[in-house]
């Protein structure tokens, strides 16, 4: 079964490289519109020039997604250029791991700082408001919507080393949650994908032993590709998903399964 979503027109943030520009290329092939979000402004022009190259619609904003005034004002462009937003993935985050504490000897000798757990939280969490809040607004009026939220695996399960990572992932689940019930009697559904170890750049710069790790702790066999979340993306984000809301899927290949 081809998957539809009838001309319809996307925000995805974090775009500009691995699985934001896998999920912009793959809503692109499949003829939706895409505004790319992203801090990394020379990435994210060229990933837009890669669509429309390829015949897609396509345009970049450089957006800091824990600034509301500047969500807001992409949402706008946004409008302005392509008449609507149908679908948000909130896929932009980055990590800042540390200890909660450290000791030795009974001495303290590291710790997680307040500046490491607010940047998280403020890019994680908050931006993921920012954006959902900024955009219901257009889907409420076209009583139509796709909401997909970016958590992953450790936020179910909790992961070493990463407090304020995990503390964002399982407070997306729960944002989640809320706004499927808050929203879906608006033509709006809300859901959330759970990725495990994926071979993006960050992951890939990991010592070889933890990569092995990985796998072996992982059923499948292999660490996912940025187009196994990105496929995960695309098929909540259609017009086939309208009666899954409120879900977190897990795309992990079985790795909690082999924990």
């Amino acid at each position: 079964m081809a998957i539809t979503f009838n001309n319809r027109v996307a925000i995805v943030t974090g775009a500009a490289n691995g699985i934001g520009k896998e999920t912009a290329l793959a809503l692109a092939r499949e003829k939706v519109a895409v505004s790319l979000w992203d801090m990394a402004e020379e990435a994210g022009k060229a990933a837009a020039a890669e669509i429309e190259k390829s015949g897609g619609k396509a345009m970049f904003i450089k957006v800091n997604v824990a600034n509301q005034a500047e969500v807001e004002s992409a949402v706008q462009a946004t409008l302005e250029k392509f008449g609507r937003v149908d679908i948000l993935i909130n896929n932009a985050g980055i990590v800042r791991d540390a200890q909660l504490i450290k000791v030795k000897d009974g001495v303290v000798t590291g710790k997680m700082s307040e500046a490491e757990f607010d940047a998280v939280i403020a890019v994680n969490l908050k931006g993921v408001f920012n954006c959902t809040q900024a955009v219901a607004p257009q889907m409420i009026k076209q009583n139509y919507g796709r909401l997909i939220n970016a958590s992953s695996v450790v936020g179910l399960y909790g992961n070493f080393g990463q407090t304020n990572y995990v503390a964002t992932k399982s407070g997306v689940i729960g944002m989640t949650k809320v706004w499927a019930r808050e929203l879906g009697r608006k033509g709006i559904t809300v859901n959330a994908v759970a990725p495990g170890f994926i071979a993006t750049d960050m992951v890939k710069s990991m010592p070889e032993k933890v990569i092995a790790s990985m796998v072996e702790h992982t059923p499948a066999g292999r660490m996912g590709e940025p187009k196994d979340i990105a496929n995960a993306y695309l098929f909540l984000a259609s017009d086939d998903a309208s009666f899954i809301n409120g879900h977190t899927l897990s795309v992990d290949g079985g790795m909690v399964v082999g924990t």
